[in-house]
C-alpha cells in the first residue's frame, strides 16, 4: 500500500510540475526536466537525511515511466484546453501530491526507527521540497516561502494526523488515508476561503 500511494504521488506531483512548465512556456525536454525534479526531489532529501539507501526512485523504473507519461500528458493539456493555464491549473494534482507525499514521507521515517517528530518533519520535506525545486527552476519564489494559503502547514497537520493515528494503535492504512486526506482537505480549503498563518 505504501508502493502504491508512492507512486499516486510521483504522478501527481510530476503532472502538477509538468504543468507548471507548461504554463511557462517550455518544450517537451523542459517539461519533462521539471516533472522529474518536482516528483523526485522531496522524496530524494528525505532519502539522503535518512541515510537510506539506494535513493526510493533509483531501483523502481516505473516511477521514471510514470514521470514520462504525465509529462507528456502536461504537453498535450493545451491542445484540449485552449484557454491560458492559471495557478490554479496546478491546484488540485499538488494538493493531491501534498497529501501523498506527506503520508509516504512520515511511514518510511516511522519504518527506520526514528522519533514521531522527525517522521512528521520528514513527511514535510517529502512533501514540499521538490515544489520548492520546481518554483525555483522555473524562477519563481517557491511556495513554501511566501505569505498566502497554508501549504507546509498542511503537510505538518497531515504528519501529526498519521502519528495521533499511529498512537492511538490504528493500522497503517487508515493512518496513511487520514495523514493523506487532512492534507488534502486543509490545503482545498486554504485555497477555497484564503486561509494563511497571520502575520
Amino acid at each position: 500500500m505504501l508502493k502504491i500511494f508512492e507512486m499516486a504521488g510521483v504522478a501527481f506531483f510530476s503532472l502538477a510540475g509538468g504543468i507548471e512548465a507548461e504554463r511557462k512556456g517550455m518544450d517537451l525536454v523542459g517539461i519533462t526536466v521539471i516533472a522529474f525534479i518536482t516528483a523526485l526531489g522531496g522524496g530524494t532529501l528525505r532519502d539522503i537525511l535518512l541515510d537510506r539507501h539506494p535513493l526510493f526512485w533509483t531501483q523502481n523504473p516505473d516511477y521514471s515511466l510514470i514521470i514520462l507519461a504525465m509529462a507528456v500528458l502536461a504537453a498535450l493539456i493545451k491542445r484540449f484546453k485552449p484557454l491560458p493555464l492559471t495557478d490554479r491549473a496546478v491546484l488540485v494534482p499538488d494538493a493531491f501530491g501534498l497529501g501523498f507525499f506527506t503520508a509516504t514521507g512520515v511511514a518510511v521515517s516511522f519504518d527506520s526507527g526514528f522519533a514521531p517528530f522527525i517522521g512528521v518533519f520528514m513527511g514535510v520535506v517529502t512533501a514540499t521540497f521538490g515544489g520548492v525545486l520546481r518554483d525555483i527552476a522555473c524562477n519563481e519564489v517557491p511556495v513554501i516561502f511566501k505569505r498566502g494559503q497554508l501549504y507546509a502547514t498542511c503537510s505538518f497537520l497531515a504528519g501529526l494526523a498519521f502519528w495521533a493515528c499511529h498512537a492511538f494503535g490504528a493500522g497503517r492504512p487508515s493512518c496513511l488515508l487520514i495523514c493523506i486526506l487532512t492534507a488534502l482537505v486543509i490545503r482545498l480549503l486554504a485555497v477555497r476561503y484564503d486561509i494563511s498563518l497571520p502575520a
